[in-house]
């Protein structure tokens, strides 16, 4: 089975417009292309070699990205950034006068790269031409592929320097890094509610909208969320997941088991304000609650 790699260099140069996680200055993001586009490249030749048995020495490619740098004789006149080819620089000014000259036919969507048009047509064409070839996952596009690739070799090479914690993706590592800073720069225009992630405010706004994606075929109930979905097939399939040791019970949801648990260990983690009293479970401790309201209101 051989890995195919159809388009010109250009589709090396894609932002990975899919990816939900990844955010920051679009300005940045393009003027670091061709660096991004030199290494991208590099992994995936090391990732065919590897997969050809063939072993690519530092050397060649040391020297391969020094004659990418010494040959660079065109400058962008506004930022004064300098560029290996002349089709690069133009390219690059894009990203100053907002030129968007390639649009898809079939939706509209308007892109400044030729690169980026190729790779958003696999949206509508289902094409997936880069293939992992130890487990036969397909991607749209090669920078998706050395990422997935991270699964099997365990790199982790983005790291949270306050943490420590480590992931496969700079974009999974720029959303974690908003629960130390407290970030939220997706706000919902309806009820300004606010979200680490652009996936998560889509996945919201199906509370206003009404919209119901994933409908069950056997008994029509429709849910916005797929873990709902998945959830609720359960009932039909009769699978349960998750099973008490103690007593052999199983539970479709990981929180009903832990709930469950209380009654083995007589645990009681809601603790009532007013008065003191604990009970095993949230709706008890709602329950009691209504005594005291109601003792307030008289």
């Amino acid at each position: 089975m051989a890995l195919v790699k159809e388009e010109s260099d250009e589709v090396f140069s894609v932002k990975h417009e899919d990816t939900e996680e990844q955010t920051g200055p679009i300005l940045m993001k393009e003027e670091n292309q061709e660096l991004h586009e030199m290494e991208e490249k590099d992994q995936f030749e090391k990732h065919l070699d590897l997969l050809n048995g063939k072993k690519s020495t530092k050397a060649e490619k040391s020297s391969s990205r020094k004659r990418a740098q010494k040959t660079k004789s065109n400058t962008c006149h506004l930022c004064g950034k300098s560029f290996r080819e002349k089709r690069i620089l133009e390219d690059h000014m894009r990203i100053h006068t907002g030129e968007r000259p390639f649009t898809c036919p079939q939706c509209g969507k308007s892109f400044n790269q030729t690169g980026n048009l190729v790779r958003h047509m696999r949206i509508h064409t289902g094409e997936k031409p880069y293939i992992c070839l130890q487990c036969g996952k397909s991607f749209k596009d090669a920078g998706s592929l050395i990422s997935h690739m991270r699964i099997h070799t365990g790199e982790k090479p983005f790291t949270c320097q306050q943490c420590g914690k480590s992931f496969t993706q700079s974009g999974n590592l720029i959303s974690h890094m908003r629960t130390h800073t407290g970030e939220k720069p997706y706000a919902c225009q309806q009820c300004g509610k606010g979200f680490t992630k652009s996936g998560n405010i889509k996945k919201h706004m199906r509370i206003h909208t009404g919209e119901n994606l994933h409908t069950c075929g056997q008994c029509g109930k429709s849910f916005t969320h797929k873990a709902s979905f998945k959830t609720h097939m359960k009932v039909h399939t009769g699978e349960n997941r998750h099973t008490c040791k103690l007593c052999g019970k199983s539970f479709t949801r990981k929180g009903s088991i832990k709930i469950h648990m209380v009654t083995h260990t007589g645990e009681k983690p809601f603790t009532c304000d007013h008065c003191g009293k604990c009970f095993g479970r949230k709706e008890n401790l709602n329950k009691h609650l209504r005594i005291h309201m109601k003792k307030e209101l008289f």
